[in-house]
C-alpha cells in the first residue's frame, strides 16, 4: 500500500515472473536434431543393426551413477549409438516381420502425445484423447466397412488385441450357457471349445494362456497348401461339439498373407451358436483397399477383429485395434471401476472399459492425426502400393534360375526358397542381411526353410523392390559356387 512520498515502478509480467531455466528446449532442441538425421539417413544406410551385443553393452554399461550426469551428454549417448545398434525399421527397404514404417505425420503427432503426457485412461484424466478415440474409432469401422455398433479398444498390438477380443467371447459364450466368468472365475465353468487353424498365428495361443482357457484341449482344423482353414473340415468338426465354441480364423498369413474362406467360416459358426474372431494384425487392411477387400469377403459376419495400425496405417509402436461387435460383451469383460474414479458410465467415453490397461498413453492420437491427414484414399493407396511391390519382387525372383516362389502373393508377403535346399535358403537370409542393402527374415514353411519378405512401409517405391531383389539374387549368385559350403559363417537360424 502506498503513502505519501513513497515511489514505485509498474513492473511488466514478464519482469515479476520468477527467473527460471527452461529444462525442456535445449534437449528438445538436441533430441529433435539426432532425430532428424536419423531420418535423413535412413533411406540410404546399411538396413541392418551393426553394432553386436557386445560392443553395445561395453557402450552402455556402467555401474549406476551416485550423482546424475549432464542430460544433455545422455541424449547424445543415446544418439552415439543408434547408427551401431538401431535397425532401420522405417527403412523403404526393410521387409522383416511385417512391420511398417512411420508416416511423418503420426510421428509429429506421436511426440505431441509424449509432450501433452496424457493417461487416456478415463475420460476426466484426458478429455482431448477420449474424443479423439471416439472419432478415430468411429473412422476405424467405417474403413474396414464392419458393423457400425462395434466397440474399439486402443490397445498395444495384436497380441492384446487377440487377448481382449477373446476375453468379449469368454464373456458371452459363457454367459450364454448361465456363466459368470467375471464373478466365478473358470473353476467349474463349462468347457468353452476353442477351434484354430493349424496355421494360427502364435499371439491366438498365447492370448488363451492368459485368459486360462489354456492350449493343451485346442481343436486345430487342417489347412491348405497357403495355409488357409479347410472350411469343410471346421464344419465336420463343430458338428461333433458340444457347449460353448470359439472358432479363431485368419485374416492375412503371417508367412504367405492368405485368408481362411470366412464366409464359409462364418457360416458354419451362426449355425452352432460359435463366437467367431478374427486374426486380422495386417489382412484386415485389405478391407481398405477396393482391389483387395474380395479377399476378406464375409469377415464383416464375424463377432470380433484383431489387428495392428503399427503395420500397414504406419503409426509408432505401440499401437492396435481390438473390435468387438458386442459393446456390452465387451465392456463386461474389460471394464473396471473404483470410488476414487471419475467415470462416465457411457455418457464420455472411459477407454477403461474396452482394453486391459489403465494407465497408458494416448495411442488413439496418432491414429487419428495419420486418417485425417491420408483420407480413405491414401490408406488404400498405401495398402495397395505395398502389395504391388511385393508382387514385384516376387515377379524378379522368380525370374531366376534356381530361385522359387512358394506362395500365391496375394497381399504383402512372399516366401522364396533358394536351389530347394535348406542350407542354402538359411544362408541366402544371412548374407543379404549382412550385406545391407534390405533386411529380410526366415521362417519354417511346411517343413522347409524360406526367405520371408514382408512389404509394409507406405514408402517403398518400385525402385526399393527392384534394389532389393537385386542385392538377393547378388547374394545368391556368390553363394552358388562350389565351395560356399566351406565358407565361415553360413548357417543361420529361422
Amino acid at each position: 500500500r502506498l503513502r505519501p512520498g513513497d515511489t514505485h515502478v509498474v513492473a511488466t509480467v514478464e519482469e515479476v515472473r520468477p527467473m527460471t531455466s527452461d529444462p525442456f528446449s535445449p534437449l528438445l532442441e538436441r533430441a529433435r536434431a539426432h532425430a532428424l538425421a536419423h531420418l535423413a539417413d535412413q533411406p540410404d544406410r546399411h538396413v541392418g543393426a551393426r553394432g553386436t551385443r557386445v560392443e553395445l553393452d561395453a557402450a552402455l554399461r556402467t555401474p549406476l551413477p551416485m550423482r546424475g550426469e549432464d542430460s544433455s551428454a545422455v541424449i547424445d549417448l543415446l544418439a552415439a549409438q543408434a547408427a551401431q545398434g538401431v535397425v532401420a525399421s522405417g527403412s523403404p527397404r526393410y521387409f522383416g516381420f511385417v512391420i511398417g514404417g512411420t508416416h511423418p505425420v503420426a510421428l509429429a503427432a506421436d511426440w505431441l502425445s509424449s509432450a501433452w503426457d496424457q493417461n487416456a485412461g478415463i475420460h476426466a484424466t484426458s478429455p482431448l484423447s477420449a474424443v479423439i478415440e471416439a472419432v478415430a474409432a468411429d473412422w476405424i469401422l467405417e474403413l474396414f466397412d464392419l458393423p457400425h455398433e462395434s466397440a474399439v479398444g486402443f490397445v498395444t498390438g495384436c497380441q492384446m488385441a487377440n487377448f481382449t477380443c477373446l476375453a468379449a467371447a469368454r464373456h458371452a459364450v459363457l454367459r450364454r450357457v448361465g456363466w459368470d466368468v467375471e464373478a466365478d472365475g473358470l473353476q467349474g465353468a463349462p468347457r468353452i471349445h476353442v477351434v484354430t487353424s493349424a496355421e494360427s498365428h502364435v499371439t491366438i495361443d498365447v492370448a488363451l494362456r492368459y485368459l486360462g482357457i489354456g492350449t493343451r484341449a485346442l481343436h486345430r482344423v487342417p489347412s491348405d497348401a497357403q495355409g488357409r482353414m479347410r472350411a469343410d473340415s471346421l464344419r465336420e468338426l463343430v458338428a461333433t461339439l458340444e457347449g460353448p465354441i470359439i472358432v479363431c480364423a485368419q485374416a492375412g498369413n503371417v508367412n504367405t498373407g492368405s485368408f481362411d474362406p470366412l464366409r464359409r467360416i462364418a457360416e458354419t459358426c451362426a449355425a452352432h451358436g460359435a463366437w467367431l474372431h478374427v486374426d486380422g494384425a495386417f489382412g484386415l487392411w485389405a478391407r481398405a483397399s477396393r482391389s483387395r477387400a474380395a479377399l476378406a469377403d464375409g469377415i464383416e459376419l464375424a463377432d470380433s477383429w484383431a489387428t495392428d495400425a503399427h503395420k500397414w496405417l504406419n503409426v509408432p509402436y505401440d499401437c492396435g485395434f481390438a473390435i468387438v461387435r458386442h459393446a456390452d460383451d465387451h465392456r463386461a469383460a474389460m471394464t473396471s471401476a473404483a470410488a476414487y474414479l471419475i467415470q462416465t458410465k457411457g455418457e464420455e467415453r472411459d477407454a477403461v472399459d474396452w482394453v486391459p490397461e489403465f494407465s497408458r498413453r494416448a495411442r488413439g492420437i496418432p491414429v487419428y492425426a495419420t486418417l485425417r491427414a491420408l483420407g480413405r484414399n491414401g490408406v488404400e493407396k498405401l495398402v495397395d502400393n505395398c502389395c504391388e511391390r511385393a508382387s514385384q519382387m516376387a515377379r524378379l525372383l522368380a525370374a531366376h534360375a534356381g530361385v522359387q516362389v512358394l506362395n500365391e502373393v496375394v497381399l504383402n508377403q512372399v516366401l522364396v526358397r533358394f536351389s530347394d535346399d535348406d542350407e542354402m535358403t538359411r544362408a541366402v537370409i544371412k548374407g543379404v542381411q549382412d550385406e545391407g542393402t534390405c533386411w529380410l527374415s526366415g521362417t519354417i514353411w511346411h517343413g522347409q526353410a524360406a526367405m520371408r519378405i514382408s512389404v509394409s512401409n507406405r514408402a517403398t517405391s518400385e525402385e526399393d523392390a527392384a534394389r532389393s531383389a537385386s542385392a538377393i539374387l547378388r547374394v545368391f549368385d556368390s553363394l552358388s559356387e562350389p565351395d560356399w559350403r566351406s565358407r565361415p559363417g553360413q548357417a543361420v537360424d529361422v
